[in-house]
């Protein structure tokens, strides 16, 4: 990976610095955006006057409260793509898989295909769901570098007539690319196999992300990269059956149809769903959408080529993970061999570079093999990769037994 030059920090439009926009504590680094999000700073008092708009009227809010629900999803569905009445606000993606395994009818034998990219909750609901009925997951590997014709191909050649079901991400978590789930969901179809679309990380880094999705239900996360308070998904389908799909908790709706009995769940706390379209709109009015994946590619392209290059000083072997089919905020930046190779250890070597250096990092692992995952957004400047390179590689060297010679600099 060539290195390329750092952006210049974005601003507003109104010409106010870009990482002045969140609320983020300026004595951490951040550069894990794609795990939890970061909600901006007019978003949070945006989500705070509605909290204190509940509280101080609580039996004006809460009967009117659906009528709102339905007013946020009409303004928030046509973002990805999709019509309001396809669309119902869950709390994040896994509770959107659950609510679609929940309305699932297996039989014995019968088997659901999940790939080795696929996020472990989602997965775990997957097994879960067979654990009922007697029926099998069966894994669908796919190379780190494989391309989309590759991937489809092995989709169709794991196609059994025992096959009921496919569940697969149109953005990786652990691996950070994009999957060709439209064609893999419409050779399923062909052969009377249904598609779950895992669109966890999809929202704002793929246009119209649940349009182009494919499959029979598409689900995504609000609260990563469009911002929004965290508790806020959208799922969507216009699968025939559609009415077979419940909250997670029954509430006085319970008799509506899909989706406007999603709209109504008793006393939650509903201002993440209220509050999307606020933060839907800050990047849009702040940057422009497309603006905004083209300065998180640029942000990202260079700085996993600096990381890259830093590490890459200390290994015969490139560190740098091109991907076949990337996204414009996240890149794999490979560890040196031992770090980081279960899930397990990737996790705790998040935790434990953030309480010595005070950098937000992801590490992940696939197939034994652990890798930083860089996760940017329009707040990420040139001194967070820096700070990364100076106070995180010699921590990674130190705990693989390499001992640098000298202070580690950028290249």
């Amino acid at each position: 990976m060539p290195a390329a030059p750092f952006p210049a920090p974005l601003t507003l439009t109104s010409g106010a610095r870009a990482r002045d926009a969140w609320p983020l504590d300026p004595a951490v680094v951040h550069l894990n955006h794609g795990s939890f999000g970061a909600v901006p700073t007019e978003v949070v008092a945006h989500q705070d006057a509605l909290r204190r708009r509940a509280d101080l009227s609580p039996v004006e809010w809460f009967p009117r409260l659906a009528e709102r629900v339905q007013a946020a999803r009409e303004r928030t569905a046509p973002f990805v793509g999709a019509r309001a009445e396809d669309s119902a606000f869950v709390p994040n993606a896994s509770a959107a898989a659950s609510v679609v395994y929940n309305a699932l009818q297996l039989s014995a034998g019968d088997e659901i295909l999940v790939t080795d990219h696929g996020y472990g909750a989602v997965t775990m609901g997957a097994q879960r769901l067979a654990r009922r009925f007697g029926a099998s997951v069966r894994t669908v590997a796919l190379p780190l570098l494989a391309s989309d014709d590759e991937v489809v191909t092995r989709f169709a050649d794991a196609l059994t007539p025992r096959t009921r079901l496919i569940v697969v991400d149109q953005i990786t978590s652990p691996t950070a690319r994009v999957l060709p789930t439209r064609r893999i969901a419409d050779i399923a179809a062909a052969r009377g196999v249904r598609t779950l679309v895992d669109g966890a990380h999809a929202p704002g880094l793929i246009t119209d992300a649940a349009a182009a999705a494919g499959g029979d239900w598409w689900f995504g996360n609000l609260h990563k990269w469009p911002c929004a308070p965290r508790g806020s998904a959208l799922l969507v389908t216009t699968a025939p059956d559609r009415d077979e799909l419940w909250p997670l908790i029954d509430s006085w709706a319970a008799q509506e149809p899909y989706p406007t009995r999603f709209d109504t769940q008793g006393t939650i706390d509903a201002t993440t769903y209220l509050s999307t379209p606020a933060a839907i709109d800050f990047v849009e009015n702040g940057f422009g959408w497309a603006r905004a994946r083209e300065a998180m590619t640029d942000m990202a392209d260079a700085g996993a080529a600096a990381i890259a290059l830093a590490l890459g000083a200390y290994s015969d072997d490139d560190p740098a993970t091109p991907s076949p089919a990337p996204v414009p905020s996240m890149r794999l930046i490979r560890l040196p061999l031992g770090l980081g190779a279960t899930r397990e250890e990737a996790d705790a070597l998040r935790m434990e570079l953030l309480d010595e250096t005070a950098v937000e990092t992801a590490f992940t692992s696939f197939r034994g093999v652990g890798y930083f995952r860089l996760s940017v957004h329009l707040y990420t400047e040139a001194s967070d990769i820096d700070a990364f390179v100076e106070r995180c590689i010699p921590q990674i060297l130190q705990r693989a037994g390499i001992r640098p010679a000298a202070p580690v600099v950028l290249p």
